[in-house]
C-alpha cells in the first residue's frame, strides 16, 4: 500500500467517510491507502450520504459535477480546475435495434469526453482526490486512453503528469498524450508489465498519485457517473439489461455501483439489471472464468486488436463474476473479426465510430443473442467506451478506399453507376 504527502490529518472528501476492505471489511480513515493492512484486499470508498433530490442534481453543472455529493471529491470542487467531462449522449439506436432485431436498445457514447473516451470521468475523480491528499504529480500506467486523461487532465490542473504505456500502442494514443507535453514513458512488453513497474514506482515516488494503483479507490468511483448519467436520461429509471467492455473491470463493477445507490436514495424505482461484460477473445481471463464456473480469474497473455481492453490480470475481474453472476448476466467473448465487424455495424447503423471496445461490446452483443443469454425485448444499453479515430488501424485493412477521378461529369457518373 502507498500513503501521499501528508498523513497526519482527516481529509474530507465530499460525503466520503471512510475506505473500506472489499474481502473483510475493515475501515480505514480516507488517506492515500488502497490495500487493506488486515488482509491485503483491495479498498473502495465509502458514503455517509444525506438526503438527495433530483431536483438538486439537475440543477448542477452539465457535467459530471452535478453528482459531486454522491462522489469522493472536496466540497469546494468547483474551485478546482478539472477537464469536466461528462453528461455524454445516451443515443437510442433504433437502426443497430432493427438489424439485430431487438426492441429497445441505447448506445452511451462516450466519444463526447475531453479526451474522447470515458477515462477523463475517473481520472477528474482521481485528481480531484489526490490534490486533496497533497500529490504533486498525476500517474498512471495506460493501455492508451487514460495515458490521454491524465496528461491532459494534468494540464488543466497545472500539475505535472508522468504516464507509462506499453511501446507497441497505437500512434494515435502515444500522441495524444505527448501533446500535453508531460512525461511519456514507452516501456517495453504488455500493460501487465507497464502496470509492474508503476506499482513499484509507487512505493518509492511518495509524491506521485498513480490514479489506478495507489489512489484506485477514488479513481475507480468515476465510472458510477454513467450509471447515473444513464439513469437520468431515461428519466430517472433503470434499463433492463446493460453490456460493458471489461479491461480492469471497474466500469462495469462501478456502474452496478450506481444502479443500486441510487435505488437506495429513492431517486430511481428498484429494479434487477442484469448486467453483461464483454471481452476479446484474445484477452478474455474474466469470461474463461465465467464459463468454467469459477471463482478466480487465472491471468493470460493479452494478444488481440482491442489494445484498449488487453488486460491480462484484471485487478476487478473476480468482483465482475460476483456481479453478473448476482444480476442474472454473464461475461463472453468475441473473436478480432466479430470486434471489426462491430465497429462497423455500429458505424453503417448510427452514425458512431467507436473504437476498438466498442466493437468488443457490440460482437458479444450479438453472441449473446444468439445463444438466447441476452432477453432481445428487454430495454438494453451498451457502453462505447472511446473514439473509432484512436484505433484507426484496426479497420484500416477492411473498408475499401475508391480511386481518385478527374474532375469532370463523365468520371464521375462512370464511378456512381459501378457502386
Amino acid at each position: 500500500m502507498t500513503f501521499a504527502v501528508s498523513t497526519s490529518r482527516l481529509f474530507r472528501l465530499g460525503n466520503a467517510c471512510a475506505l473500506t476492505c472489499r474481502e473483510c471489511g475493515a475501515r480505514f480513515d480516507l488517506g492515500g491507502q488502497h490495500a487493506c493492512t488486515e488482509c491485503f484486499g483491495p479498498l473502495e470508498v465509502s458514503y455517509d450520504l444525506p438526503p438527495i433530490t433530483r431536483q438538486a442534481i439537475e440543477a448542477g453543472p452539465r457535467n459530471i459535477w452535478r453528482y459531486a455529493s454522491l462522489l469522493p471529491v472536496p466540497p469546494d470542487i468547483a474551485a478546482t480546475r478539472t477537464t469536466e467531462p461528462g453528461r455524454t449522449p445516451l443515443v437510442r439506436a433504433d437502426n443497430l435495434a432493427r438489424a439485430l432485431g431487438m426492441r429497445l436498445l441505447w448506445v452511451k457514447d462516450e466519444r463526447a469526453n475531453p479526451t474522447h473516451s470515458f477515462k477523463d470521468r475517473v481520472v477528474a475523480v482521481a485528481l480531484a482526490a489526490a490534490i486533496e491528499l497533497g500529490y504533486r504529480v498525476l500517474a498512471c500506467p495506460s493501455t492508451g486512453n487514460l495515458a490521454n486523461a491524465v496528461a491532459a487532465a494534468a494540464a488543466r490542473a497545472g500539475i505535472t503528469s508522468a504516464v507509462l504505456v506499453p511501446a507497441d500502442l497505437e500512434l494515435g494514443k502515444v500522441l495524444g498524450s505527448a501533446v500535453y507535453d508531460g512525461l511519456l514513458v514507452p516501456v517495453e512488453g504488455s500493460y501487465d508489465d507497464v502496470n509492474r513497474l508503476a506499482s513499484e514506482l509507487a512505493e518509492e515516488r511518495h509524491d506521485w498519485a498513480f490514479v489506478n494503483v495507489n489512489v484506485r479507490p477514488y479513481y475507480a468511483e468515476g465510472s458510477k457517473t454513467i450509471g447515473y448519467e444513464i439513469a437520468e436520461d431515461l428519466g430517472w429509471r433503470l434499463p433492463g439489461q446493460i453490456v460493458v467492455p471489461v479491461a480492469s473491470g471497474a466500469q462495469l463493477v462501478k456502474i452496478d455501483k450506481a444502479f443500486g445507490e441510487l435505488a437506495a436514495l429513492g431517486l430511481v424505482p428498484p429494479a434487477q439489471v442484469r448486467v453483461f461484460g464483454a471481452q476479446a477473445s484474445g484477452c478474455a481471463p474474466v469470461a474463461a472464468a465465467f464459463a468454467g464456473g469459477h471463482d478466480v480469474v487465472a491471468p493470460v497473455k493479452p494478444d488481440t486488436i482491442a489494445k484498449s481492453l488487453a488486460i491480462g490480470n484484471p485487478a476487478d475481474g473476480p468482483y465482475v463474476l460476483d456481479v453478473v453472476r448476482r444480476t442474472g448476466g454473464a461475461v463472453a467473448d468475441a473473436p478480432d473479426d466479430e470486434i471489426v465487424a462491430g465497429i462497423r455495424l455500429l458505424a453503417a447503423t448510427e452514425g458512431i465510430f467507436g473504437e476498438t471496445a466498442a466493437g468488443v461490446t457490440l460482437a458479444v452483443l450479438r453472441r449473446l443473442l444468439a445463444a438466447g443469454q441476452l432477453d432481445p425485448d428487454a430495454e438494453t444499453v451498451i457502453i462505447n467506451s472511446g473514439d473509432g479515430l484512436k484505433t484507426l488501424d484496426a479497420v484500416a485493412g477492411t473498408v475499401k478506399l475508391p480511386a481518385a477521378i478527374r474532375p469532370n461529369m463523365t468520371e464521375f457518373e462512370r464511378l456512381v453507376c459501378a457502386v
